[in-house]
C-alpha cells in the first residue's frame, strides 16, 4: 500500500525506503518527549557513534557525522556539559583527545532504545508473522548493502557540508530522530525486536544540533 502523501511509493524501492525511514523517525521519537536530559537528534547520533567506537577522536567523529571540526567541538562541549561523554588526552598524541561515554550517556541510550523498542513492537504485533519475517530478512540485506556504501565514504561533493551545528534552540529538547545504529544511528538497538535492530557501521550524518 502506498505511504500516505506519497502516491505509488511502493512502486519505487528508494521512495518506499525513504517513507519508511520517516515513519521510523516518528516512531523512534514517540514517547521521548519530556525525557531527561533533553538531547538533540545530532547529539544522539554522536553518542551512538562514540558508543560504537570507544576512544574515537574528534576528527574521526567529524567524518562519521559529516561535520566540520568546529561543529564537532561545540557538539562535544555541550554533551560533556550534560555529563554524557568525556574527553581525555590520547596516550600517544598530545594533539588528540579520546571520546568515551559516561555511565549517564550509556543509561540515556539504553532508555531511549527501550522506549523505541516498545513503539516498534506495537507495530510489529499488528503485522502477519510472514510479513515480519520478510521485513527482518529485507532489513538484514539492506544493512549489508549499506555497510558497503558507508565504507566507501561520502560522495566528493558532500564530504564537507555547511557548518550548521549551532542552530538555535534544538539542543533544548528536540525529539529523537532516526539515529544511526550502534556506530551508525539507526533507531532500535538493544531491546528492539530481533532482526530490526541497527547495523553496526557508522553512518555519515549531517550535524544540525
Amino acid at each position: 500500500m502506498p505511504s500516505p502523501g506519497r502516491p505509488g511509493a511502493h512502486e519505487d524501492p528508494a521512495a518506499a525506503v525513504g517513507a519508511a525511514a520517516e515513519l521510523l523517525a516518528v516512531l523512534h521519537a514517540h514517547g521521548q518527549d519530556g525525557a531527561v536530559p533533553a538531547v538533540s537528534p545530532s547529539q544522539m547520533r554522536a553518542l551512538i557513534a562514540v558508543e560504537g567506537a570507544e576512544g574515537i577522536n574528534l576528527r574521526a567523529l567529524g567524518t562519521v557525522l559529516g561535520s566540520r571540526p568546529p561543529s564537532v567541538t561545540r557538539l562535544c562541549d555541550r554533551m560533556e556539559a550534560l555529563g554524557l561523554l568525556t574527553r581525555s588526552p590520547h596516550p600517544s598524541s598530545r594533539r588528540e583527545v579520546e571520546l568515551r561515554l559516561t555511565p549517564r550517556g550509556r543509561t540515556l541510550l539504553a532508555e531511549r532504545r527501550e522506549t523505541s523498542a516498545r513503539a516498534f513492537s506495537a507495530v510489529l504485533a499488528r503485522m502477519a508473522p510472514e510479513a515480519v519475517d520478510a521485513l527482518v530478512t529485507g532489513l538484514a540485506s539492506f544493512r549489508e548493502a549499506a555497510d558497503g556504501v558507508l565504507s566507501a565514504g561520502p560522495p566528493a561533493d558532500t564530504a564537507d557540508g555547511p557548518d550548521t551545528a549551532d542552530g538555535p534552540g534544538e539542543d533544548a529538547g528536540a525529539p529523537q530522530g532516526g539515529g544511526p545504529p550502534r556506530g551508525a544511528g539507526s533507531p532500535g538497538g538493544a531491546g528492539s525486536p530481533e532482526g530490526v535492530g541497527p547495523a553496526r557501521t557508522p553512518a555519515r550524518i549531517v550535524d544540525t544540533a
